[in-house]
């Protein structure tokens, strides 16, 4: 009998870390596109031209079906933000993400220039500063990555992974390790 639920014990152990994180998709390029509801983006359309994108399609079902965490990118490769969907799909969690107003978190350094119709001024006329500036997820992340993560990890591996990549781009506030212990 013993021996029976020491095996029972040692299968349930390897299924367990076997199915505790799974990668969705990886380094998949942002296809930037208006939501169908108007006003905010999109990670990715699944139409094609009118008809559906299969691959598109199953990649944004298994979005839907799973929580997780998920890192985007920018055009070099490096992380800029890290999140975690824990109540709610990763699919909805990175789209509102990916709309979310970063204000004084997400800001790179960049020359403003005229966005109005106006005369061109030479440098010698007009001197343009390189400034930091706001910007939004959805205006400097070229990739994402997904993984599907046990519910009882999420908030420690988005903590980890947070405290891995830490640059100016990334979160601004520090995830904590065991949130469900203090009863956040």
């Amino acid at each position: 009998m013993l021996s029976a639920i020491q095996k029972a014990e040692s299968i349930a152990i390897k299924n367990t870390e076997a199915n505790a994180v799974k990668p969705i998709v990886e380094f998949f390029k942002l296809e930037k596109c208006l939501a169908p509801r108007g006003g905010k983006f999109e990670l990715f359309s699944v139409e094609d031209d009118g008809s559906v994108h299969l691959y598109l399609s199953g990649l944004r079902a298994e979005l839907e079906k799973h929580h997780g965490v998920y890192v985007f990118s920018d055009s070099r490769g490096h992380a800029i933000y890290v999140g975690k969907a824990r109540q709610q799909s990763l699919w909805k969690e990175m789209n509102l993400a990916f709309n979310r107003n970063r204000g004084e978190v997400q800001k790179i350094k960049k020359v403003r220039h005229p966005a109005r119709n106006q005369a061109f001024k030479t440098s010698e006329e007009k001197r343009r500063q390189i400034q930091p500036s706001a910007m939004a997820l959805h205006e400097i992340a070229v990739y994402f990555s997904a993984y599907q993560v046990a519910d009882g990890m999420v908030n420690e591996l988005e903590a980890m992974l947070v405290r891995s990549f830490a640059n100016d781009l990334l979160n601004i506030r520090m995830e904590h390790f065991c949130e469900r212990l203090g009863g956040k």
